[in-house]
């Protein structure tokens, strides 16, 4: 069995990692840029990364590692890894790639942002910035739990093992691109970004809006009071959405140290 390091490691990688690829599309950092940016880590099974192909700005995420990319960050350890996305220091990967500088930039630009965004305790005063940050932590949660569960930990590995075919959703009154949804199936997990429309999933986590979402991913608002004031609609029996949130929490307890 994984221990804690390691499942930090997995989620960093996996679920908060790829998150770049929204920020830097929404803020323009890539803009006109092409080439290829890995980010990897030397783990104790050996090396694992991924990478993002940029094609005039436009990002195409890819897990696993490049024979050649234009630019790269290596982690030589894990714990300068996991600290890194903890906030737990300022020292840097190895780089390569100086000879693009526009991608390193574009590149410590988006890590940067990311960063702020995901660290933020109080809610962004402007629409945009809100929608975007409720987007990447549902896309990260639902990512989150699916990694978990194939990575074995116990606890989701079991419900996940034990569940028929079954889609758990987020969604965002009036906000149809801020969703996210995880199938179980017999052990087997799939996380995808926005509405599942072929069938009524069956348990919905819904917010009334973007405050109310935020009240919830931010840790700032009470549960059951927001529920009693219809801005957290749970849609499916309770104890479903009780095990879903548990499964929230475990996510945040690895990628927030």
């Amino acid at each position: 069995m994984m221990d804690d390091a390691m499942y930090a490691s997995q989620l960093f990688l996996y679920a908060v990692i790829p998150l770049m690829k929204e920020i830097g599309e929404q803020y323009g950092y890539f803009r006109g840029k092409s080439g290829v940016v890995q980010l990897s880590v030397n783990l104790p099974d050996g090396v694992e990364g991924l990478h993002f192909v940029l094609e005039d700005g436009a990002v195409t995420t890819v897990l696993g590692l490049h024979e050649q990319p234009d630019a790269s960050l290596h982690f030589a350890r894990q714990q300068h890894f996991n600290d890194f996305f903890l906030g737990k220091t300022k020292k840097m990967p190895k780089i390569q790639g100086f000879g693009k500088p526009g991608l390193l930039i574009a590149t410590f630009r988006t890590l940067l942002k990311m960063a702020s965004l995901l660290a933020a305790k109080t809610p962004p005063a402007d629409e945009p910035t809100k929608e975007l940050v409720v987007r990447l932590y549902l896309y990260l949660l639902s990512r989150g739990i699916s990694r978990l569960n194939r990575l074995g930990h116990p606890s989701v590995r079991e419900w996940a093992t034990k569940s028929p075919d079954r889609v758990y959703a987020w969604r965002v009154e009036g906000h149809p691109d801020t969703a996210a949804y995880l199938r179980v199936k017999a052990g087997k997990s799939k996380a995808a970004r926005g509405l599942y429309t072929r069938s009524q999933p069956f348990f919905t986590m819904r917010f009334a809006d973007l405050d109310s979402a935020l009240s919830i991913l931010l840790q700032t608002g009470d549960f059951l009071t927001l529920t009693a004031e219809k801005r957290l609609i749970l849609e499916g029996a309770p104890e479903f959405g009780a095990k879903i949130g548990d499964f929230m929490q475990l996510v945040g307890s690895y990628i927030q140290g």
